[in-house]
């Protein structure tokens, strides 16, 4: 019997970044993250220190399961009655671990939601590479796993990140939202992977939706970067969030809110290169820095998630995108986002 779009999917696979829960699995966890990339060593013990400042423990982990059981309700609204599992490609749960339990208990196709917004290898192709060894690992019978497409665009996620923002207006003063400036932030990647993927494109599109929402014109806000690694030789995106401050402060700006868009939840790039490094500086050249949370389990953003699935789910063909590009396909093109190391 032919089976409905419906019943084509069996599980919602949630699929993450993954990050340590104690001290012990920090040298790990970035030895997975940094394998098989031209990082020196020095930079990892760098970076583990940032997160031994909070004991080991990332909060990423923490934030896909409550990303899951928000998420629990949101499909169930819809009629949708899969089970979500979970798995990351860079610390327990793994990947292959979860397709495992999956496999063990029956699952033969599942749609992932990837717990990233923009179109990189590190961000969209690197995800699937790892879907697919992890299902090499497990073998012929491992479950399909097909990524529901991505959302930099779409409306929900727009309006969550706004609403995250405005949040964070409601710390300041009346007078000081009357004149602050948006610095919007995302991760640095290298030149070479930025020169063959959407990932700028796609990260100012989002930032010029949200302030256009918020009312900001040309010249109180703009993009940053932050958290590159690899050698100090190579360009990365720029400019780094830390300069960028300092710029923003030689046009006479006191007030800026800084919002982590490039970022679905406050984990360790936020936490410590916002609210330690770059509130440094602030404080060092006299702004008054407002960090806004990232999207989270923000109900909109929820509800978007829900959307996908469902739109995947029961083949709708009406996708919601905002803004000068359409929605992304279903499924990614074989070239897009390469791997800049071949």
């Amino acid at each position: 019997m032919t089976r409905t779009p419906e019943e084509s999917y069996d599980a919602v696979l949630v699929v993450g970044f993954g990050g340590p829960e104690k001290k012990e699995d920090v040298i790990p966890f970035l030895e997975n993250v940094l394998r098989g990339k031209n990082v020196p060593h020095a930079r990892l013990l760098h970076v583990a220190e940032h997160y031994y400042h909070f004991d080991g423990v990332s909060p990423i982990n923490q934030h896909a399961r409550d990303l899951i059981a928000a998420l629990k309700p949101e499909l169930e609204r819809r009629d949708v009655n899969l089970p979500i599992f979970w798995g990351n490609r860079n610390w327990h749960p793994m990947l292959p671990d979860t397709l495992r339990e999956m496999q063990a208990g029956g699952i033969q196709r599942s749609l992932a939601l990837v717990l990233s917004a923009y179109s990189s290898y590190s961000s969209c192709r690197q995800y699937l590479e790892n879907i697919q060894q992890a299902r090499l690992q497990v073998g012929g019978q491992a479950p399909v796993v097909d990524k529901v497409r991505g959302f930099f665009n779409h409306p929900g996620f727009i309006a969550a990140n706004t609403a995250r923002i405005r949040e964070a207006l409601e710390k300041m003063t009346g007078e000081q939202r009357q004149g602050y400036f948006l610095a919007f932030t995302a991760h640095s990647i290298p030149l070479s992977m930025a020169e063959h993927c959407a990932y700028q494109a796609q990260l100012e599109e989002t930032a010029r939706l949200i302030a256009t929402e918020l009312g900001l014109t040309d010249g109180r806000w703009g993009m940053a970067y932050q958290s590159r690694s690899g050698r100090p030789t190579d360009p990365w995106l720029d400019p780094d969030i830390c300069d960028y401050l300092r710029q923003v402060s030689g046009k006479g700006i006191r007030d800026v809110v800084v919002h982590p868009v490039g970022f679905l939840s406050d984990h360790m790039e936020v936490i410590y290169d916002l609210d330690q490094e770059a509130q440094e500086v602030a404080a060092q050249i006299g702004l008054c820095m407002v960090r806004s949370s990232a999207v989270g389990t923000h109900p909109t953003f929820v509800a978007m998630l829900g959307e996908l699935v469902e739109e995947r789910l029961r083949q709708v063909h009406e996708r919601p995108a905002l803004g000068c590009y359409t929605a992304l396909p279903d499924t990614c093109p074989p070239d897009c986002c390469p791997n800049p190391r071949g």
